[in-house]
């Protein structure tokens, strides 16, 4: 072949590359096939939907006699009311609580972003269920995942009647908000009152690079985007996973044990840290016999230390609430 073809060759070729590389990339931006689906999960049997104005959510109002416990279960950054949360729910209603799983961005009428969501999605959830009959008031938990994590540690700081915290791979810190579709965010995530809540920036990266452990650095500068951990009175659980690789939830859960057990005031914290699991190493143990889903490792830990975190982290869990929300007795209920 003389040089003349092979560059007229090559320069065929080249084009039909850069043609298929613009339709790929096309394709990518318009499906955005990295942006998790909104999930509206059915309630299971026994739940309700709540679709109320600011409340959307499933719940279960547990078994038993008389006023219960009752947990408020938040999912994380995925947004929607999913499959986890209301799986969740459920698992808190077999053991007696009663359970609310509620969305509180993605769903209709709520943020598309997570940005400036209100907290008062979150609080409006906790008088929805201190109203509801077969509720205890004095004894309601919060239960949240990731970002949940994050908002039910802030929310507890600000309401004195949460009797408990549950936090999973949680954050110690307010964050500046995201976008799924990486457009700017240049706010935080949660807002209150209609205004910001004091965050701390993230630093600039890839889709797939830790941009939470680099701005951790920059903390100093912005004390004030620091939970104040230490006004929650009721007890808290934090559970993460050493090789968490979505945002460095072990560190972030010993800022929050550091920071109430250097409170003075005798607070209660319990820190399980588990080697060998990521982001998805907590929640309820996955169903045996089944094929263990690809997404178990997608942001760290290996598939058996994830499998053993969920399954000795889930029932000290529910024994971590059902202690935290245990009913008072006779006598010391009447002092």
């Amino acid at each position: 072949m003389t040089m003349r073809k092979w560059i007229k060759w090559f320069g065929i070729a080249l084009g039909v590359v850069l043609v298929l590389l613009v339709a790929a990339g096309a394709w990518l931006w318009t499906t955005k096939p990295w942006i998790p689906a909104i999930e509206l999960a059915e309630p299971g049997p026994g739940g309700e939907r709540i679709n109320q104005p600011g409340l959307i959510g499933n719940f279960y109002p547990g078994k038993g006699e008389g006023k219960r416990a009752a947990v408020l279960v938040l999912g994380g950054s995925e947004g929607g009311l999913g499959g986890a949360s209301e799986a969740e729910a459920q698992l808190l209603a077999k053991q007696g609580f009663a359970a609310l799983a509620i969305g509180y961005y993605r769903l209709p009428g709520q943020p598309e972003k997570l940005e400036d969501v209100p907290l008062e999605t979150i609080t409006r959830a906790i008088d929805w269920l201190k109203a509801q009959p077969t509720v205890d008031p004095a004894r309601i938990a919060i239960m949240g995942t990731s970002k949940g994590a994050e908002a039910a540690l802030l929310v507890a700081s600000r309401r004195a009647e949460v009797a408990a915290v549950v936090a999973a791979v949680p954050s110690h810190v307010v964050w500046q908000g995201f976008d799924w579709s990486f457009m700017p965010v240049n706010s935080s995530s949660w807002s209150e009152g209609g205004k910001p809540v004091p965050f701390l920036p993230l630093t600039p990266g890839g889709f797939s690079s830790d941009v939470y452990t680099p701005a951790l650095a920059n903390l100093p500068q912005h004390p004030e985007a620091v939970i104040p951990v230490e006004r929650i009175a009721g007890p808290v659980l934090v559970l993460c996973g050493e090789d968490d690789s979505l945002w460095p939830s072990c560190p972030m859960a010993r800022a929050v044990k550091t920071r109430r057990d250097g409170s003075g005031a005798g607070l209660q914290t319990t820190l399980l840290a588990y080697k060998n699991a990521g982001h998805f190493g907590v929640g309820p143990p996955l169903p045996e016999g089944k094929d263990v889903p690809f997404m178990l490792t997608v942001f760290g830990g290996t598939e058996q230390g994830n499998i053993a975190a969920r399954k000795d982290g889930w029932p000290r869990t529910l024994a971590f609430l059902e202690t935290a929300l245990a009913e008072p007795a006779a006598g010391n209920a009447a002092q």
